[in-house]
């Protein structure tokens, strides 16, 4: 039987929120979403500043008729055109994300957007509620969770392999504000990042902390329960949270930890995680990413690779490379928009539609739900509930 995508006859068309010249994320969306046919890039809102957005689409290939000067007109307009676009991709400034996925959503539109999805955990919950009334798809870019050996991990534990899960520990270390960014000069990026009103409630958790959460919860098919946190900044006179820590403890009483910080010097981007069972445990590492540890009790440990043949095809699908071949950010950015794709056709032509491992936003809820849980543990000094998402359908990770 032919695929999906030969069956469904085209691309999927993308409309882009941000992502102009010079933005590396920008690139990242854009590469992802084309690198394996799923997607044509059609059109866009590349700036704030009117003139720029439109001056910005020709330098990314798009059409100067379809380089927009507001998400408002850009929906109006690819409503009324036969090729109109079917998705918009959000990377903007955090405060942007809840009405810009709010609007697209009501637009008919599926959306894939950055983190954090919105402000708070209520905003989080209507996303949850417009994406599931009006039929839409709603991916996050937690890329972490979209490697082959993260979901490899999982698969490890929903198979069974670890036995009863008893801990996890996740971290996330950055150095991007181990010294006063705040004194420094400042740009568009750092006049928003280190706003309160506009980074979300806890910056760190906002630009990092909210993936490890994420691959954590993934890995472990397990929601967070509760927390007891310390969350502050470690930089002397900083008005933004840079450093996060917690006791967690999952559904079903798993218990485990949690770091993130973004003011440890010389840290580059380290996000690692670790699964014990009672029969051995899984450990991953970003600097490592090809690769998962497996140490089973009693056992020589063993290293499982992207591309061995042994793996299950379903993660074997998500790299693109063979084995040594490194791969990296892009693929897993590019297989949450594959899958997010595939899903749209599956249901376009009446087909069954697979169980696709992509973020969706009810983890994105979940997270901010994690976020604000923190914070009321470290106001309170103690342990306290993470509130459940009225909207989702199981504990877990999607």
């Amino acid at each position: 039987m032919a695929s999906s995508r030969a069956r469904f006859g085209r691309a999927l068309r993308l409309g882009m929120i941000g992502g102009g010249p010079g933005s590396w994320i920008g690139r990242m969306h854009q590469g992802a979403a084309t690198l394996d046919g799923f997607w044509n890039v059609a059109a866009g809102v590349f700036s704030s500043d009117a003139k720029r957005s439109k001056a910005a689409g020709p330098e990314l290939g798009i059409d100067a008729s379809r380089s927009y000067a507001n998400v408002e007109e850009m929906i109006a307009v690819e409503r009324t055109r036969p090729d109109g676009i079917d998705a918009v991709a959000i990377m903007t400034p955090n405060d942007t994300h809840y009405p810009y996925a709010a609007a697209a959503l009501d637009g008919g539109l599926d959306v894939i957007a950055d983190k954090p999805v919105s402000h708070d955990f209520a905003q989080a919950c209507d996303l949850v509620a417009r994406t599931r009334a009006r039929g839409r798809l709603f991916a996050v870019t937690h890329g972490y969770a979209a490697y082959p050996m993260t979901r490899y991990a999982r698969h490890l534990v929903q198979a069974g392999e670890l036995g009863a899960l008893r801990f996890l520990q996740v971290e996330y270390i950055q150095s991007g504000l181990a010294v006063r960014v705040e004194d420094g000069p400042q740009n568009d990026r750092f006049r928003w990042l280190l706003d309160p009103r506009r980074s979300g409630l806890a910056l760190v958790m906002s630009a990092i902390g909210c993936h490890a959460q994420h691959l954590a919860c993934f890995v472990a098919g397990r929601d967070v329960a509760r927390v007891c946190s310390d969350v502050g900044a470690v930089v002397p006179g900083r008005r933004v949270i840079d450093h996060v820590s917690a006791l967690v403890e999952f559904a079903g009483g798993v218990h485990g930890t949690f770091t993130a910080m973004q003011a440890a010097a010389g840290g580059e981007n380290d996000i690692r995680l670790r699964v014990c069972g009672e029969r051995g445990m899984l450990e991953w590492s970003h600097r490592d990413c090809s690769y998962l540890r497996i140490a089973m009790q009693g056992e020589p440990a063993r290293i499982a690779g992207r591309g061995d043949p042994f793996l299950p095809p379903e993660i074997v699908s998500g790299g693109r490379a063979p084995r040594g071949h490194p791969e990296g950010l892009l693929h897993a950015f590019a297989n949450i928009y594959g899958e997010l794709a595939q899903h749209r056709m599956a249901i376009s032509l009446g087909d069954p539609v697979p169980d696709f491992p992509y973020p969706k936003i009810e983890a994105g809820a979940h997270s901010m739900a994690f976020i604000e849980a923190c914070l009321t543990s470290q106001a309170s000094g103690g342990w306290v509930a993470v509130a459940p998402n009225p909207n989702r359908a199981s504990a877990g990770a999607g």
